[in-house]
């Protein structure tokens, strides 16, 4: 042994360290690295799955079109809402003075549509929203839409 083998106690530093720090770990048997795998192919497959689902269950969008103010206390909206057919869903719709404070607010009910209306099965209507507000407001928007749950 040479002298940069041994420890300042004399005992080669090899030693010296497992006795420390313990031995050398053991690598992960075949079986453990397989399930490992496999359980991250699942992971992966089920999360792929969700996202693959999760896009297609958005039942109402809408688009903002124009506003117009008719005077300081009243202001239209209007809009656009692409749901389907046979749903009904509301919008909440809001009218903003300059600096970005709601001024007026209302919530609208959209019915169900008819399927043989438009080019997309009806999918899409076109609203106006009337909003009386208590300034001038400058724009208006639709906050968000739902599907309303005939049930409740």
């Amino acid at each position: 042994m040479t002298s940069k083998d041994l420890s300042a106690t004399g005992v080669p530093a090899d030693n010296s360290l497992a006795n420390r720090y313990g031995g050398k770990k053991r690598g992960l048997t075949r079986a453990a690295k397989r399930i490992i795998v496999i359980a991250a192919l699942i992971v992966g497959i089920a999360f792929t799955v969700w996202l693959a689902t999760s896009s297609t269950q958005a039942p109402v969008t809408s688009k903002d079109i124009g506003y117009s103010a008719v005077d300081g206390t009243q202001a239209e909206v209007d809009y656009q809402v692409t749901k389907n057919p046979s749903a009904t869903a509301k919008c909440a719709v809001k009218a903003l003075d300059s600096k970005f404070a709601v001024v007026g607010w209302k919530v609208e009910e959209i019915g169900p549509n008819d399927p043989r209306q438009g080019a997309d099965g009806g999918s899409t209507t076109s609203q106006r929203a009337v909003l009386r507000t208590e300034s001038p407001a400058v724009s208006g928007v639709v906050d968000s839409c739902w599907i309303v749950d005939k049930g409740k």
